[in-house]
């Protein structure tokens, strides 16, 4: 047997690990992984902003936000994010997971009702990735946000 690191995988290799591990998944949970995204656009379709997320297992996972500099301080992240809670609730979320460096976006998750859960130090230049929840909707059950994710 031999073991390979590779900087690049053939497609094909890395869709059979993604395939082969949701396939194991499956016996534990529902496959039901949506994208979620939320762009601003002028009139022109340019985008200035935008958000792409995931939905499964009743949570929300933001992966990216960005907001062009000249639209930054506006409300235009907060109404992206809103957009993309809303979707979320309708889908059937409970909660939101993000995570975000110590030179992001802490104190605007914060100020969304975002809450820290972690922190990982010791990142090029000193940085501290920062792993954030929130609630979306009153829990159905008696479980936690987050417990059993993935």
């Amino acid at each position: 047997m031999n073991i390979e690191t590779t900087h690049c995988p053939s497609e094909a290799d890395e869709a059979f690990v993604i395939a082969q591990t949701r396939a194991f998944n499956a016996a534990f949970t529902t496959h039901d992984v949506q994208p979620l995204c939320s762009f601003a656009r002028l009139s022109n379709g340019r985008i200035v902003g935008g958000l792409t997320a995931k939905t499964y297992w009743n949570c929300l996972d933001l992966a990216f936000l960005w907001v062009e500099a000249s639209h930054r301080r506006t409300g235009l992240g907060r109404r992206l994010v809103l957009a993309a809670e809303a979707e979320a609730v309708r889908r059937g979320c409970r909660f939101a997971l993000v995570d975000t460096f110590s030179f992001q976006a802490r104190p605007f998750y914060e100020r969304l009702g975002y809450r820290q859960f972690g922190a990982l130090g010791g990142f090029d230049r000193g940085h501290v990735r920062h792993y954030m929840t929130k609630e979306l909707a009153e829990a159905g059950g008696s479980s936690s946000p987050g417990e059993g994710l993935p």
